[in-house]
């Protein structure tokens, strides 16, 4: 298992926008993303400066992403 590296709203945002998810709208520090792939699942991201460990889990149980696809991700 890899090791998960904290990162911010925006590099996170560029990772999903590689899965296929795009801005939907955004309601305060909150921003809703829709997938245009069905099921056109949404997720929700914190527009933070750093998204905290358990939230980014959170996002990519989701997502449906392992820590390694994670990573290899946001190499690229």
């Amino acid at each position: 298992m890899g090791k998960l590296k904290i990162i911010s709203a925006r590099e996170l945002l560029q990772i999903l926008n590689k899965l296929g998810y795009s801005i939907d709208h955004q309601t305060g520090s909150h921003i809703i993303l829709r997938n245009s792939i069905y099921p056109n699942r949404r997720l929700t991201v914190p527009n933070h400066k750093e998204v905290a460990k358990g939230t980014l889990r959170n996002i990519m149980r989701e997502c449906g992403i392992t820590i390694e696809e994670f990573n290899e991700l946001l190499k690229n």
